[in-house]
């Protein structure tokens, strides 16, 4: 087979409640709430491309990774889930740093309309590229015994509160933008999205946007995030 280069188009353009990369969940369906609309473009935005996507509860989305493209191939990556001071071979991991930065996500079908798929449990940035869309085969591609040593078990999560007054914060702004922010953001959050190496400092605020809402937050002790601020941006 000849080796030459191939070049790909997308079909679609997803817009996330992400809109900054940090404290997206690491894997798809980690935070339910997590939502977001894919845009089709043409000439597959009109309705014979997603008839019978109906049928479908959930759906693989393979996309491009459009911020982190690099033009040297790396073969050893050093993923979070290991603590981001660990390296192993580029095949091993779903780091975002790939060959041809091509990622794979399944993520529940919400609903269909021609032009448009609104889908949830996404682990994706606002804006990302999709290159292809494929339905979810679940005696295919659920498979009993399957194993992965260096990932068998989801995050362990932290306990999130919040500082007085900030959860009304987060409710106000949740009706007005008529999406589970509260859920969005206590899932996100009780991942813990600071890299592992990281040591907890008190004094020391993180943030991030979901959707146009700027949220931040710390860690008063290790292993608990208190939830300081959600305000419009």
């Amino acid at each position: 087979m000849s080796g030459g280069p191939y070049s790909v188009s997308p079909v679609g353009i997803l817009h996330s409640c992400f809109k900054e990369k940090f404290a997206i969940p690491r894997q798809p369906q980690l935070a339910p709430a997590a939502s977001g609309v894919l845009e089709l473009l043409p000439p597959f935005n009109q309705g014979e491309a997603v008839q019978g996507l109906e049928q479908v509860s959930h759906v693989w989305l393979l996309f491009l990774f459009h911020q982190t493209l690099e033009e040297k191939p790396r073969l050893k990556v050093r993923p979070p889930r290991l603590g981001g001071n660990q390296s192993i071979g580029v095949f091993a991991s779903r780091a975002t740093h790939r060959p041809n930065g091509i990622g794979q996500s399944v993520v529940k079908l919400d609903k269909v309309e021609p032009g448009r798929l609104w889908v949830s449990g996404i682990d994706l940035l606002d804006g990302t590229p999709i290159l292809d869309i494929k339905p979810y085969v679940s005696y295919a591609d659920s498979i009993p015994g399957a194993y992965n040593a260096i990932a068998s078990l989801a995050p362990e999560l932290i306990p999130v509160t919040w500082a007085a007054g900030v959860l009304q914060q987060a409710q106000e702004q949740a009706q007005r933008l008529g999406e589970p922010l509260v859920e969005l953001i206590e899932q996100c959050l009780a991942q813990d999205p600071r890299p592992a190496y990281q040591v907890p400092q008190p004094d020391r605020r993180y943030g991030t946007r979901f959707w146009d809402v700027d949220v931040r937050w710390h860690y008063p002790v290790a292993g608990e995030i208190v939830v300081l601020e959600v305000l419009p941006g």
